[in-house]
């Protein structure tokens, strides 16, 4: 299942996983450094990229980064004990998985990766903020940019409740409600994903669908997790939905295209908040801004 997940299982498809790195990129507060708020093509681009680097050419030849990566990209809550939500990094969490009688590689890593690249943005920003030197405050623009992209591919993933569960690719195990069953090939998850997303949702659905105001997490570990529950709790709503009429690129449902576009604002609300979060708390020594809200269309 974990060789399959690797290759053919993605977050999001290539258009909106762009879609959501634009509209958080579109939603920034004034108060966030300028390189950063313009750069939303270079974020916008860089958001399906961890999905680039799994190239079949490549992982026929030896599968040594895509099955080694691929935990990064998904939790399956079901299988996660609740000592190993308390885990303070990945090592631990292994730790702790193992203690249950769990493969930490088949339940997945991706909080971590989200709160792993959270920090190392922070960081950067923080580098940035002190380095007087022109070139290398470029340079380290630059990483901050690359790295906040990459961060927003798990922040979208996590946003499709197939990257939260065991169903990941249609209903496994007991199925008493005869939803969508899994399959070993181009399932639900490529017909939700890939297919109705390119066929039924622009930019234009998600973006008002985000809230103006940026939101300074507090607990971003907590929030993180919170973030991961709440995507989990949606799963049978999806399989219902699929159940009424399959996701598709001709479906047209109303329903449908809502449930997809408010997963997606979802994950781009978050993606902006963790950006904003890592900036502003970059610099412990301020006094936390009030962000200005963004006006409609910006």
């Amino acid at each position: 299942m974990l060789l399959l997940r690797s290759s053919d299982v993605r977050g999001w498809g290539q258009l909106g996983h762009e879609i959501s790195g634009r509209a958080a990129a579109m939603k920034l507060p004034s108060e966030m450094p300028k390189f950063f708020r313009q750069s939303a093509d270079r974020l916008s681009y860089l958001n399906p990229e961890p999905d680039r680097w799994r190239d079949r050419t490549e992982s026929n030849i030896d599968r040594a980064m895509d099955s080694a990566y691929a935990p990064d990209h998904f939790l399956d809550m079901e299988l996660v004990p609740p000592s190993a939500m308390k885990a303070m990094n990945r090592y631990d969490f292994t730790s702790e998985m193992i203690k249950a009688g769990q493969k930490p590689t088949t339940a997945g890593f991706v909080p971590y990766r989200i709160l792993e690249l959270f920090q190392t943005v922070r960081v950067e920003f923080r580098l940035w903020r002190a380095e007087k030197d022109s070139k290398k405050r470029r340079w380290i623009e630059e990483r901050i940019i690359n790295d906040a992209g990459i961060l927003g591919h798990y922040v979208s993933d996590v946003a499709n409740p197939h990257h939260t569960t065991i169903h990941y690719n249609g209903w496994s195990g007991n199925n008493p409600n005869g939803y969508t069953v899994f399959t070993r090939d181009r399932g639900i998850h490529f017909r939700f994903e890939e297919e109705f997303v390119a066929a039924q949702i622009k930019l234009n659905d998600v973006a008002p669908s985000v809230s103006q105001n940026a939101r300074l997490i507090e607990n971003p570990r907590d929030e993180i997790w919170k973030f991961l529950k709440s995507s989990n709790a949606l799963v049978e709503q999806l399989y219902i939905l699929d159940k009424k009429e399959p996701f598709s690129a001709a479906n047209r449902s109303p329903e449908h295209k809502k449930f997809v576009i408010e997963r997606l604002a979802a994950g781009t609300q978050m993606l902006r908040d963790l950006w904003w979060t890592a900036w502003v708390t970059s610099d412990p020594a301020l006094t936390p801004p009030a962000a200005t809200p963004v006006r409609s269309g910006n």
